[in-house]
């Protein structure tokens, strides 16, 4: 009895010691687990609950199995016809195979590590070898897309016409065959060639913003200032011709006004005129002596103050005197 005492004791004191080595482990949900002895891989784990593991000499090293975010810096980067561009990408990643994942970089810090080297050589190498509308476009909708100025304070559809056609811009667009989403499509095939050998399979890999390199938005300014010179050039052209066309109206307006007042003053002088000689014919015809000294000394108030000649005061002209 005292030895099957003594023995159940040994058991459960082993026992005790066994369970404070801790046996178990728990692996969460959205975890995988790689168990290695001695530090070789003896085993992985990847679903979750409690598992076991032999005390001391093995060792758990758990590793994410969600998904994780990858985040590079912006590159400055020639496309293919050597015209410089910011590109910034993103990209989503996990752990496909754990094993193979601590064999060849053991940490996510490191695994970070070898995801810049390779993504960003290769959204490097991709983006020099297409054009830049390849890399700033997804599609060719902008071919379709015409931009007609709008003109309100135009005085007829000709005059519309007429400026449509002076400030009219015609820009081609070139034709793209890949866009920025296929890009992306090839960096992320591209990529995943070289991620697969860490035990890393990328996701996606998303172009999230590109910008024009300083050089390059000068240029782009300087032609949409250009473009807009042009526009309102043809305004002040339109303007010039309204501005003629309208002083041209104003002296022709001039000219039939005073052409109409001279003819209506001639009338109206023609008028007075004829009533003035009906006027004297009546009164002569009233009293001829009198008309005839009347005018008589009307004309000598007009000559004589002004008179520079000596006549004889015998003429008929100065009877009245």
């Amino acid at each position: 009895m005292k030895k099957l005492i003594t023995v159940l004791v040994i058991i459960a004191v082993l026992a005790a010691v066994f369970l404070l080595l801790g046996p178990f482990y728990i692996l969460s949900e959205g975890e995988q687990a790689v168990i290695t002895r001695f530090g070789k891989i003896v085993s992985t784990e990847t679903e979750a609950g409690l598992k076991f593991k032999m005390p001391v000499v093995d060792n758990v090293v758990k590793y994410s199995s969600r998904l994780l975010s990858w985040d590079g810096d912006a590159q400055r980067i020639p496309t293919n016809e050597n015209q410089f561009i910011w590109v910034d990408a993103t990209a989503r990643w996990y752990i496909s195979d754990p094993a193979l994942f601590y064999e060849t970089v053991r940490t996510v810090e490191s695994g970070l590590g070898r995801l810049n080297d390779i993504i960003d050589s290769t959204i490097r190498t991709v983006i020099s070898e297409h054009n830049l509308a390849e890399a700033v476009r997804s599609t060719n909708q902008i071919n379709d897309i015409s931009v007609v100025e709008g003109f309100g304070d135009v005085n007829s559809v000709e005059d519309a016409e007429t400026l449509k056609s002076l400030t009219s811009t015609v820009t081609t667009q070139p034709t793209i065959g890949i866009g920025r989403e296929g890009l992306s499509n090839i960096i992320l095939e591209d990529a995943s060639k070289y991620t697969q050998t860490y035990g890393i399979a990328l996701e996606d890999v998303i172009i999230r913003q590109i910008r024009y390199s300083d050089d390059l938005t000068e240029s782009v300014y300087e032609r949409m200032i250009k473009e807009r010179n042009q526009i309102a050039e043809a305004y002040r052209s339109y303007g010039r011709g309204q501005l003629a066309e309208w002083q041209g109206q104003t002296e022709r307006d001039k000219n039939t006004i005073i052409s109409e007042a001279q003819a209506e003053a001639a009338r109206i002088t023609g008028q007075a005129d004829a009533e003035a000689n009906r006027t004297y014919a009546e009164a002569y015809s009233a009293d001829p002596e009198f008309f005839e000294f009347y005018t008589s000394l009307e004309s000598y108030r007009k000559t004589l103050p002004d008179m520079t000649k000596v006549l004889s005061a015998d003429s008929g002209y100065f009877q009245y005197l």
